[in-house]
C-alpha cells in the first residue's frame, strides 16, 4: 500500500496528513489494547492484536487515519501469578493517552476515536477523555469499547461467561484473524468456569481462575471468530462514519460564559 491509499498514521508524511484529516472531518482512530496473559492457549497480545486488526479494517473502510496501536493497558488485575502480563497503573495510562491526544490535536485531529479492546482500560480512558476535552475546546473524543460496541457483539462475548477472559469469543477471534497466536492443542484443557456470580467485590484473576481463563475456549472456531470480527467491523464503521459528521448539540465555549 502506497502513501496515496494508506490510512495508517505511520505511513503518512507530514505533508500528506493534513489532506487525509481534512477528508474525514479531522478525525483519527487510536487503537488501545493490553499485553497480558490469556491462559495456556493464547498469546499475550490478544487485546492489542484485536484492536489493531479491527481499527486497520475500519480505517481502510472509512478513510479515517489510524494512529499506531497502544499495546499496553491497565492489567493489574491479572496479578503476578502467570508470566507475560505487562501492566500500567491507571494513572499512568491516563497520562499517556492524554499526551498522545495532545499531540494528535496539534497535528490537526479534532475528532478522536479511542477504540479499546481491554475491559479494565475503560475507566482510565474515560478519565483521559475528560482531561482532553477540558483542555481542547474544539476536540471531540469518544471511547468505544470493542466488546460492547453493539448488542450482538456484547452477546457473543458473554455467551459462555459474564466475567469472560480468553474465552470462546476471544479465542474464536484469534483463530480467525491471528491464528499464529493460538495453541490448538491446549484448547480442550483451557476451559475454566466463571466463579464471580454473586460476588460483591471485584476480585483479581488469580482468585477467580485456575489458569487465567474464564469461559469455554474449547468450543471456539475460526468461523465464529470471523462472524464476530465482521460484526465488529460493521458496527465500528457505522459509529465512526456517524462521528465524522457529528457536531456538538450546542456551541457554547468550555472556557467562557454564554
Amino acid at each position: 500500500m502506497n502513501s496515496s491509499t494508506s490510512t495508517l498514521w505511520q505511513d503518512l508524511t507530514w505533508q500528506e496528513l493534513p489532506a487525509k484529516l481534512s477528508a474525514c472531518g479531522q478525525a483519527a482512530i487510536l487503537p488501545v489494547g493490553a499485553t497480558e496473559q490469556h491462559g495456556p492457549h493464547l498469546g499475550n497480545g490478544v487485546d492489542f492484536i484485536i484492536a489493531e486488526k479491527l481499527c486497520a479494517e475500519v480505517s481502510a473502510r472509512t478513510g479515517v487515519p489510524m494512529l499506531p496501536t497502544f499495546p499496553y493497558g491497565c492489567s493489574l488485575g491479572h496479578s503476578h501469578r502467570w508470566p507475560g502480563t505487562i501492566a500500567l497503573t491507571p494513572v499512568l495510562l491516563i497520562e499517556l493517552i492524554k499526551q498522545i491526544g495532545d499531540w494528535a490535536y496539534h497535528s490537526g485531529v479534532r475528532r478522536l476515536f479511542i477504540v479499546n479492546a481491554h475491559v479494565t482500560n475503560a475507566a482510565p480512558l474515560r478519565c483521559a477523555l475528560e482531561m482532553l476535552r477540558a483542555e481542547h475546546d474544539d476536540l471531540m473524543v469518544a471511547v468505544l469499547n470493542t466488546a460492547t460496541l453493539s448488542a450482538r457483539v456484547r452477546d457473543a462475548h458473554s455467551a459462555d461467561a459474564a466475567d469472560w477472559h480468553a474465552n470462546d469469543a476471544e479465542t474464536s477471534l484469534m483463530l480467525a484473524i491471528a491464528p499464529e497466536g493460538v495453541r490448538p492443542d491446549k484448547l480442550a484443557e483451557a476451559d475454566d468456569p466463571d466463579r464471580t456470580c454473586g460476588c460483591v467485590f471485584a476480585h483479581p484473576v488469580n482468585r477467580t481462575s485456575l489458569n487465567g481463563v474464564t469461559g469455554q475456549p474449547s468450543v471456539a472456531t475460526a468461523q465464529k471468530g470471523q462472524q464476530i470480527f465482521d460484526w465488529l467491523a460493521e458496527d465500528l464503521t457505522a459509529l465512526v462514519q456517524t462521528g465524522t459528521r457529528e457536531s456538538p448539540p450546542l456551541e457554547f465555549s468550555y472556557f467562557h460564559p454564554a
